[in-house]
């Protein structure tokens, strides 16, 4: 190509009046594929890459009551990124591990991308996975950026532009296929009504009817319902090399990792779990595995052993061997495709933040007054600094929605730790199918997101502090995203 192009270059410059103007159009970005193209034949690629954003040790793990300073790395953290291109639209998919990141790191990913490929900020979605063995990429107020980012900010920034370049750079013709299996065995809904006349305190000193944030053997039936269904997309080569597979399952997280280790929970043993089951290590491009997490704000994992009684990462290992042999099977199953469409359309809604009352704020200052004062009910000095925030935080925020297509498959993104019967009404009410939700999108620092019916309820989910914004808001956020899914369904 580019000594055809030298050849027809000295041509012109030979033929031409000396000194007149002569313009030889660029070269189309990623030539090498244009001979498919130029044949009439739609050509689908796709690159895959991962970036390491494992933190420096000393750093504060977050994710429970306390913070402890990381002392080991049990393994690796990364930026996982997959770039889709149908000849028309181009699309990247990033999933981090981190417990959450806010929006303004991701928006400054986007803007690196956008400068060094293009791609729109619009058509990247970036997803944290909701790890609980990393350190803070957040804000000391979740709802009132910082003015600079902190090293750590800026470095997970710079690595997801440097996966998202580098998923690029591994763009060739792919075939997909997508499916859907399903794990029951690893979720429970969490939230759980108590026993009649059992006492539920909250830390503002009222009443829940149902208690959140994990299962107790003394609580009754669960107050929502599960998602134990597994959507993926599988990726390969056109000679049948596998290059990628993203799964979404809706599962908070497993945890039971040692306080001081830093880990990608069982995100990253999935990951490492379904390179094995495909055959697909030491490839050249490396197989990235993804695992994306559905709307899980209010659903755990449940195991036969009560916690403890297994050796540290057993248990996430055994979830994600679940989950990927669950997908392995259907694997085998798949019609792929040469080509298909895809595309990607975002809005950002508007929210309001959620304040506390005159006597919340006042019970708030006076315990923040007192250091010495014990809490009287459970974490009240905790929600008294929270409920302080969210007093300080602006009236309202901005946060990004998107929907997906590829091909049939529909994907929708939720800002915040989302109910799982949220994802479900989403999955049921799509015109594409299958459809899943990635939650902890394109900003992840803006807390859970109960129903307007859990909310009634009470419940950790629903606490001021932990719960964010507006009641309505997940009836806002579903009524936008089935119109966004209806409208690239109705795309050619």
């Amino acid at each position: 190509m580019l000594m055809n192009r030298t050849i027809l270059m000295m041509l012109v410059l030979l033929l031409v009046p000396c000194g007149a103007a002569v313009v030889i159009a660029a070269p189309a970005k990623d030539s090498a594929d244009q001979p498919a193209a130029e044949a009439g034949k739609k050509v689908l690629r796709a690159g895959a890459a991962t970036s390491n954003i494992t933190p420096w040790l000393g750093e504060a793990i977050v994710g429970n009551w306390n913070t402890p300073p990381a002392k080991r790395v049990h393994d690796e953290l990364h930026a996982r990124c997959l770039v889709l291109d149908d000849g028309a639209a181009r699309i990247a998919i990033v999933l981090v591990d981190s417990v959450g990141i806010p929006r303004e790191v991701f928006d400054e990913a986007k803007r690196q991308i956008h400068e060094y490929t293009g791609l729109p900020a619009d058509h990247v979605l970036t997803a944290a996975t909701h790890t609980h063995s990393a350190t803070s990429s957040g804000w000391r107020n979740a709802l009132a950026p910082d003015k600079d980012f902190s090293d750590y900010q800026k470095f997970v920034a710079r690595r997801i532009s440097d996966g998202v370049r580098r998923a690029i750079n591994n763009l060739e013709p792919v075939r997909v296929g997508w499916g859907a299996a399903d794990e029951p065995r690893q979720v429970t809904n969490r939230r759980r009504f108590a026993k009649p006349g059992m006492s539920m305190p909250n830390p503002f000193g009222g009443q829940d009817q149902v208690k959140g944030c994990y299962v107790q053997r003394d609580l009754v039936k669960p107050a929502g319902p599960v998602d134990p269904e597994i959507v993926f997309l599988s990726i390969q080569a056109a000679d049948g090399r596998p290059i990628a597979l993203l799964a979404n399952y809706s599962m908070h997280y497993v945890g039971e990792v040692p306080s001081q280790d830093i880990s990608a929970d069982y995100f990253g043993a999935f990951a490492d779990r379904i390179r094995q089951l495909l055959g697909a290590d030491r490839l050249d491009p490396p197989f990235v595995g993804i695992l994306s997490n559905g709307t899980s704000g209010d659903v755990d994992n449940t195991y036969s052993e009560p916690p403890g009684h297994l050796p540290p990462y057993a248990r996430l290992r055994h979830v994600a061997d679940d989950v990927a042999q669950a997908v392995f099977a259907q694997c085998r199953k798949l019609q792929y495709h040469d080509w298909v469409p895809v595309g990607m359309v975002q809005r950002e809604l508007e929210l309001a933040v959620r304040k506390p009352t005159a006597e919340q704020l006042l019970h708030a200052k006076e315990m923040l007054a007192d250091p010495q004062r014990a809490d009287k009910f459970p974490h009240e000095r905790t929600y008294a600094q929270r409920i302080m925030r969210q007093q300080e935080a602006p009236a309202t925020i901005r946060v990004i929605v998107q929907a997906l297509r590829i091909g049939d498959l529909g994907i929708a993104t939720s800002p915040f730790e989302t109910f799982a019967e949220t994802g479900l009404e989403i999955k049921a009410k799509s015109p594409l199918k299958p459809t899943c939700t990635i939650e902890l999108a394109n900003g992840g620092s803006y807390g859970y997101l109960p129903t307007p019916k859990q909310h009634q309820l009470g419940g950790y989910e629903t606490w001021l502090g932990t719960n964010k914004v507006e009641i309505e808001a997940s009836t806002r956020l579903i009524a936008a995203l089935l119109e966004m899914l209806a409208e690239l369904a109705r795309a050619k």
